[in-house]
Formats: structure tokens, sequence, C-alpha cells
């Protein structure tokens, strides 16, 4: 049964992504609200087909901790399914992403059109430099940034440093810094053709206020992040 319930949902929720993706093609040549807007309409489509096509719902705790204007959102980042749910969770997100993802056919272009961040990591000094630009832009703008520490999808149960990419956005644009822990992982592992039902828990963590050193501010984001994770893993 759990072969045919992942064959089931892995059928509908790609369909319903290439549906919706080509559906709406036609947006990309407006401005980029109009884009994000379309965005919306599609991943708001995919949870609907998600959750009662599928069996896989979520619910998300603290919102409200979510400062008004530009701040910093320090996500975990378990599976594939947060990236479908950033622009559901935070309004108008850029998110920081690796560059290779907006050479995929038609999501890429979404991705791109809609005022992501991509970075280069063989680039080093000047993805940083490159990163914090459009950072800026995208907080004068009063836009959310997205990060994932971590700088990609670790599974349940392990660990990774986190990048110094979040530490260098904090120092820059003195913004609040939002931690954003979930555990998707349980439902949605990573890498795996296999998924549960159920439902998902996003918590937005009260923020960690501009201003502080680099090493206290990475401490405090990794001290009240990794417990709330474990906490949400441990509940289910």
């Amino acid at each position: 049964m759990k072969f045919f319930y992942s064959l089931w949902f892995n059928i509908v929720f790609y369909s319903a992504n290439l549906v919706m993706s080509l559906a709406q093609m036609g947006v990309l040549l407006f401005p980029r609200p109009v884009i994000v807007r379309a965005v919306y309409i599609w991943l708001g489509t995919v949870a609907w087909v998600e959750k009662y096509l599928g069996g896989i719902s979520f619910r998300v705790i603290g919102r409200d901790n979510i400062p008004k204007g530009a701040c910093i959102i320090a996500a975990k980042h378990q599976s594939e399914w947060e990236t479908f749910k950033i622009h559901l969770l935070v309004d108008d997100p850029a998110i920081v992403l690796k560059q290779e993802l907006l050479n995929i056919p038609v999501i890429g272009w979404y991705m791109k059109r809609s005022g992501s961040i991509p970075i280069d990591r063989a680039g080093r000094t000047r993805t940083v430099s490159a990163m914090i630009t459009a950072a800026r832009k995208a907080a004068a703008e009063g836009r959310p940034i997205v990060i994932f520490p971590e700088g990609t999808r670790v599974a349940v149960g392990e660990t990774r440093p986190y990048k110094s990419g979040v530490a260098a956005l904090y120092q820059d644009l003195n913004v609040p810094i939002v931690p954003m822990a979930l555990n998707s992982g349980l439902l949605w592992p990573k890498n795996s053709f296999f998924k549960k039902p159920g439902t998902i828990t996003v918590e937005f963590l009260p923020p960690i206020p501009p201003g502080l050193p680099r090493e206290e501010m990475m401490r405090r984001l990794r001290d009240e992040m990794e417990p709330a994770a474990a906490r949400l893993l441990s509940a289910e």
C-alpha cells in the first residue's frame, strides 16, 4: 500500500505542477507582480491537490512572528515540499537558491522572473557579493529574504553546519532574522519516492533582532531553530 499511495501522490503532485505551470506561461511576459500572483495561484492549487487528492496538508504556527517589511527568514530544509510552499508561507519572498535551478525549463523561468536570488556555489566571494546586492534590492522593496542556512536539504536526524551566507545577509541588511522550523521530512523524506499522508507543521519563531555580533546571532539561530525542529519531529 505504501508503494501505491506514493505512486498516486507523485502522479497527482507532478501532474498538477505541470498543468499549472504550463497553463499560466503567458504571465511570464508581464511585470513581476503579475507573475508573483500567478505563482500564488499555481502553488495554492497544488497545495489543494496535495491535501484533497494526496492526503498531505500543513499548518502554520507563529506567523505573527514575521515582522512587517524586510526581514530574513532562515528556514530548515528537509525536503522538496517547502520549496513549493514558501510563497504560501511568506508574502512575496526573495528566495536564495542555487543558480542551477534557474536552468530547469518552465519552473526555472518562474523562479527567475518572480525575483529569486540565485547563487553560484563555486563563485565564493563573488557569489556573496552578488547575493547581497540582490538582497539589498529586495529589502528596499520591503520583501522578506528566505535563505536555507544549511545550504541544502538535510535528512531527518542529520545536521550540517550553518553556512556563512545567512550571517553575511544579517550583517549587511541590518534587519531581524526569523528562524523557521518544520518537520516536512517525516512525510516527504529527502530524495525519496515514498511519501506518507499526514499534516506537516511549520513554525516561525520569535525574531532575532538586528545588530548582534555575527557569532552571537549564529549561535542564537542554531540554539533556537534546532530544538524547535527536534520538537516538531518528536511531536508526530
